[in-house]
């Protein structure tokens, strides 16, 4: 039986989840500027309610972004930490790609976008997949709505907070393919995150805790004065 425990915090929302060999029990909280109060409780809770101890467990998965800064780090120092003490590997899911699960489950090619403020967004391309519940299509990326990559005509789904923030602009680039549908509310969890770890563990295992980082995409957090006025 594979036991892992999942966090994301890439957005303003705080989730836990617990993989019990199949079984996902899971935790989700909006909590801006909270998480790091808030993600220690939600994991004793899922591990309360399996009826186990930390010591059970046989790995941590970790949305290791792209994502707000703040909360990418967050999400990588926390999994380390419990890593660590607990002596197991880490398991780095993309929070783009756990944001594409939660598109519809007979959607097959999922275009997974995220506000990443300062006027861009990160994007990634995916397929739905049984064996590894999504697979990239491509590189994830960063920079304008109107340039965001999409390979092949479709029929894709949409999802992520991108589609809201830069909606017009996104359906414009789209313009020549198959749009099946968007959900942008979708945001990245770490159920998602459990179930795309579990995956991934069962097939190449896990990595040191030391070894886990974070994916930015991008080194710039924020615009200056002049930028800001430009825009």
């Amino acid at each position: 039986m594979t036991r892992l425990l999942a966090l994301d915090t890439a957005t303003d929302r705080c989730s836990a989840a617990l993989w019990c060999d199949g079984r996902v029990l899971a935790r989700s909280v909006h909590a801006p500027r909270r998480q790091a109060e808030i993600l220690l409780p939600l994991f004793d809770e899922l591990l309360a309610e399996a009826g186990i101890v930390g010591e059970q467990l046989d790995a941590i998965a970790c949305g290791r972004g792209p994502g707000a800064f703040t909360g990418v780090r967050l999400a990588v120092s926390v999994a380390q930490g419990v890593a660590l003490a607990l002596d197991r590997p880490v398991v780095p899911v993309s929070s783009l790609a756990a944001l594409a699960l939660a598109a519809p489950p007979e959607a097959t090619n999922v275009l997974a976008i995220m506000d990443a403020r300062m006027g861009e967004v990160y994007a990634g391309m995916f397929r739905r997949t049984p064996a590894m519940a999504v697979e990239p299509l491509g590189t994830e990326t960063v920079g304008a709505a109107a340039n965001v990559s999409v390979d092949g005509p479709g029929p894709w789904f949409g999802v992520g907070s991108g589609w809201s923030a830069y909606a017009e602009a996104l359906r414009q680039r789209c313009a020549g393919i198959v749009l099946a549908g968007v959900d942008a509310h979708a945001q990245p969890e770490a159920a998602a995150v459990a179930t795309i770890g579990a995956a991934s563990f069962a097939r190449f295992g896990g990595q040191p805790a030391a070894e886990l980082l974070p994916v930015y995409l991008r080194d710039k957090v924020a615009l200056t004065r002049v930028e800001r006025g430009q825009s």
